[in-house]
């Protein structure tokens, strides 16, 4: 888990030995019951990803509570739904299938939880059926699953989700973006309609 940048660190600021605790005793290969009622509760989470050449990105990915599931102990599916169409993560895992995932509850008990590994991005699966405004899935095998400290989270009041998020049964919401002057003659029809 931990690399020579990591270890150089944690000598430096005698932390080598709780990190390595911390691996021992907190780090997991599979999902558990928790994990999966922990991300199947939340409406978005954080995605990093890296091109072929190392180069990061780091996305913001939303949609209705569940839309990321824990589908087995060993893989977590995710879709994606229309957006600026530039598919900077997206394209990133097609040339380098290795991402971080940050999931955050925000709330009473703050929590987050980390999930590294590889993906594989999927089109025309039998299961995007089950994720209204899928366009394309992302599937996760998770290569280390572990908990931060929450203790710098802040104290944040949900008031709604996103009016946007797709809704089963209800065609998505085109943004409004698109329809501006320097965008509209360049906006592709969309790929897949409704839910």
């Amino acid at each position: 888990m931990y690399h020579e940048g990591n270890r150089a660190l944690q000598d430096a600021f005698g932390s080598r030995a709780l990190a390595d605790r911390l691996e021992e005793k907190l780090r997991r290969e599979r999902f558990n019951a928790d994990d999966a009622a922990f991300i199947g509760s939340l409406e978005f989470f954080f995605l990093a990803t890296a091109d072929a050449q190392g180069r990061p990105d780091c996305s913001f990915k939303g949609g209705p509570a569940g839309f990321a599931r824990v589908a087995a102990p060993d893989l977590l599916v995710f879709p994606d739904y229309d957006g600026n169409g530039m598919f900077k993560s997206l394209g990133n895992l097609r040339v380098n299938p290795n991402l971080g995932l940050l999931f955050i509850g925000f709330g009473e008990a703050p929590r987050r939880l980390r999930v590294n590994g590889t993906a594989a991005v999927v089109e025309d699966d039998p299961e995007m059926a089950e994720f209204p405004g899928a366009q394309l899935l992302v599937k996760v095998t998770p290569g280390a699953i572990f908990p931060n400290c929450p203790r710098y989270i802040p104290a944040l009041e949900r008031t709604a989700g996103s009016d946007d998020a797709p809704k089963p049964g209800e065609a998505p919401v085109e943004p409004k973006w698109k329809s501006f002057e320097m965008f509209a003659d360049v906006v592709p029809p969309r790929r897949r309609q409704g839910p």
